[in-house]
């Protein structure tokens, strides 16, 4: 390979990190274990067939989502991260401001779109809601700490959708599991905010494997409501996490 094109690839992949970084994909573990979570406690006593396929397009689908709103995060947050993270692909000026905003919007767009392929209207209904509750987070986050309701309300909106898009119903179990992982999310959010506003590092509990530990927790939840094994998912889920975290930061 000649050194022209060596460093044509080494640019290629400088901006497929950018993008993974300003995305915080290293997270997206977590997101798939809450639908694995939602789809395993709403099909109790239901026919599974081709829930499997259904519940991988719901995951990509609120993946999306997901990225989209952390790359919103970035581009509503870049003056002050031009202060206090400067390394952060939009400060850094590795991504324009411009460019990770149409970034964002298509992410959500796809997104949504993904739902109104296969999904039933509520699912979309909740899929949009998502959405919305992603950007008012995104919009609000610096002017209060009351925002970690919405953040949680992220997470809990992730169960509603996942279970309305596989089955078309909600049942307490479900219900039960997201706001379990809403508590999670508001004990996480209130942390890491205290550690941002007293610029302190927590020994313990770090926020990165506290983030992780989103997935244990649903792991967690499978095992008691669904079958002990389950925690397997759940330690996989959070194995993975880490890991991915070790390459793209995912706080």
């Amino acid at each position: 390979m000649t050194d022209l094109a060596l460093a044509h690839v080494k640019s290629r992949k400088g901006v497929l990190r950018s993008y993974l970084e300003l995305c915080r994909a290293s997270n997206l573990p977590t997101v798939w274990t809450n639908v694995l979570c939602a789809t395993l406690l709403v099909i109790v006593g239901m026919p599974t067939f081709g829930i499997a396929i259904t519940s991988m397009l719901v995951a990509i689908s609120i993946s999306l989502s997901y990225l989209g709103g952390m790359a919103l995060n970035d581009v509503l947050d870049v003056e002050e991260d031009r202060r206090k993270k400067p390394e952060r692909p939009i400060p850094s000026g590795r991504i324009t401001r411009r460019g990770a905003a149409i970034f964002a919007g298509s992410l959500f767009g796809l997104g949504l779109l993904l739902l109104v392929a296969f999904a039933n209207p509520a699912a979309i209904l909740g899929g949009i809601a998502l959405i919305a509750v992603i950007y008012a987070y995104d919009s609000l986050h610096s002017k209060s700490w009351l925002t970690v309701i919405l953040m949680a309300s992220c997470r809990f909106l992730v169960f509603i959708v996942a279970a309305l898009a596989v089955a078309g119903t909600c049942n307490h179990l479900v219900a039960l599991a997201g706001a379990v992982q809403f508590v999670y999310i508001v004990a996480l959010t209130v942390v890491a905010r205290w550690e941002k506003a007293g610029d302190r590092a927590f020994k313990i509990p770090p926020i990165p494997w506290m983030l992780a530990a989103i997935s244990l927790v649903d792991g967690l939840m499978l095992a008691v409501l669904v079958n002990p094994l389950w925690i397997f998912a759940g330690l996989a889920g959070a194995v993975l996490t880490r890991l991915l975290q070790t390459q793209v930061r995912g706080d």
